[in-house]
């Protein structure tokens, strides 16, 4: 059974930038997809960027392109949500995932197909 840990939320003004982190134990395999949501107040979950835990071409979604990035440090079993430049709609709950019946083709845009979560860690971004 895999538990993910978020950190790194906060406070920010708009157009500044944001680390987060996702610790990750337990087995996670090389095809499964770790993936970063995010949830806005009255929003559904909505996710922002994925890749496998191997590594590989990252999924980002439209409004994130170019500013999000994602990477890991396989010795520390950690995921990195680097959020720059942020906008004021960025401000939500952000969670990583664990998707691990992903086989091919892109990842899973639905929150039902991730069954490992993370409890999320609050990114408020102020003007």
């Amino acid at each position: 059974q895999v538990q993910l840990v978020e950190s790194g939320g906060g406070l920010v003004q708009t157009g500044g930038s944001l680390r987060l982190s996702c610790v990750a134990s337990g087995t996670i395999y090389s095809n499964d997809i770790i993936a970063w949501f995010r949830q806005a107040a009255g929003e559904e979950r909505k996710l922002i960027a994925a890749n496998t835990w191997r590594g590989g071409h990252a999924y980002y979604e439209d409004s994130v392109k170019g500013r999000f990035t994602m990477s890991r440090d396989a010795a520390k079993n950690t995921i990195y949500l680097q959020l720059n430049s942020l906008k004021r709609e960025g401000t939500a709950v952000y969670y990583c995932a664990v998707d691990s019946s992903w086989r091919y083709g892109p990842p899973d845009v639905r929150a039902a197909g991730y069954d490992c979560w993370g409890q999320g860690t609050q990114v408020t971004v102020s003007s």
